[in-house]
């Protein structure tokens, strides 16, 4: 696990970004993508959603998110709507992360108000051939 930055060492929004890829990644998060905000938003730099497979994975990605970060980099995350684990908010100031029920995320769409059309448009041809390629797979299982 990477030691925690020393005094004057800022990680920059790209390396808060991968150290919250790993984690998400380490506990199995689904369905991840990375929405770059930068010149979009003076929220943040960054926007990631993430799916997990129950309420408690929800809660548990979040909560391990967190407590990651202010390991490795001494930052103290905000969190919101863990005691629920439908849809999870943690706010690292440079990159917002949104951990939802497959159901919830369904329901809300962020993917459609935040990226650009043509990623959109990428990301749900992918979704779709993964989505066929399974079906074909459950029909022809040789």
């Amino acid at each position: 696990m990477p030691a925690a930055p020393t005094a004057g060492s800022e990680l920059t929004s790209d390396q808060l970004l991968d150290r919250i890829l790993t984690s998400l990644d380490d506990d199995k998060a689904e369905e991840v993508v990375t929405i770059d905000l930068r010149g979009r938003s003076a929220m943040a730099d960054h926007m990631v959603i993430a799916s997990g497979r129950s309420s408690r994975q929800v809660a548990a990605i979040a909560e391990k998110l967190v407590q990651r970060l202010k390991e490795q980099t001494g930052r103290n995350a905000r969190i919101e709507g863990k005691d629920t684990g439908d849809w999870v908010l943690i706010d690292t100031d440079d990159v917002i992360v949104h951990v939802f029920r497959p159901e919830v995320r369904e329901f809300y769409q962020l993917e459609k108000m935040w990226m650009p059309a043509d990623a959109l448009r990428s990301a749900t041809l992918e979704r779709m051939r993964a989505d066929h390629a399974a079906e074909e797979a459950r029909r022809n299982p040789n």
